[in-house]
């Protein structure tokens, strides 16, 4: 497994295949596998002839597990993939998150637009700008004995997910309640490099997406047919959207 420190934090990350990099940042409570590898993004992109680089996010898979809130701010963890990119010597690329990996992506191309050759947001809209898709019932949802004692649906959904992928709970809690920022209206009307917005038609945890593509100049969006935020990612009109947007963006 490769690995590289950002300061006290170790990340995991794959390095996959040939040509223009793509880094890929992954979602809450997921992984750089639950994510990219098994919905068969990988494939697709290094099939498409990209270099896939993909990141387990502080706090999620073989990464570094913290369990002070603070430590989950979005500028971090957007800072953690500048390093990554840094390590691997890597001037620009192309950066594609989805849900939480999509805020960090728009936290990156904002601190370091020249870092971003452009920024993918999956399963992420207004909610960017206008509060957050998750709420701290997902936080008491992981910090719960068991499955069974949550009633929330939302917080059950998420809490399923995380004891699929054998998380760190505690860490999860801690990363929900710490990585709620937003942009501004006029943050997110700054954001320089060529956007692509892709959301599912059934998603009830993005927000709308055509609010948030309005404030941002020359964005395209894309609606991801009768999919809800959960398997929207490793759809087939998202992969086709993603590549066309790869191969006709500057």
């Amino acid at each position: 497994m490769l690995s590289f420190k950002n300061g006290p934090v170790e990340l995991a990350y794959l390095d996959k295949g040939e040509g223009e990099p793509i880094v890929l940042v992954h979602g809450f409570a997921s992984s750089k596998e639950a994510n990219w590898v098994h919905p068969r993004w990988v494939h697709t992109l290094t099939h498409a002839g990209r270099r896939v680089i993909a990141p387990d996010m502080r706090g999620h898979g073989a990464s570094t597990k913290l369990y002070d809130p603070a430590d989950y701010h979005t500028e971090r963890m957007a800072d953690d993939v500048r390093a990554l990119l840094d390590h691997l010597g890597i001037g620009r690329a192309d950066v594609m998150g989805y849900s939480m990996g999509a805020r960090v992506t728009a936290f990156l191309a904002l601190d370091h637009p020249e870092r971003v050759r452009s920024a993918i947001l999956g399963g992420l809209g207004w909610h960017l700008v206008d509060g957050v898709g998750l709420p701290d019932t997902v936080a008491e949802a992981m910090e719960a004995p068991s499955l069974a004692d949550v009633t929330d649906p939302q917080g059950r959904t998420f809490r399923a997910f995380a004891d699929r992928t054998k998380s760190d709970l505690k860490a999860l809690a801690a990363c929900i309640r710490g990585s709620r920022q937003t942009l501004s209206q006029t943050e997110v009307g700054r954001l320089e490099p060529p956007v692509l917005i892709a959301i599912g038609t059934k998603d009830e945890v993005s927000g709308p997406g055509r609010a948030l593509a309005a404030l941002i100049p020359g964005a395209r969006m894309v609606d991801i047919p009768d999919r809800d935020h959960m398997l929207a990612v490793g759809d087939r009109t998202y992969k086709a959207a993603v590549l066309e947007f790869l191969t006709d963006r500057p």
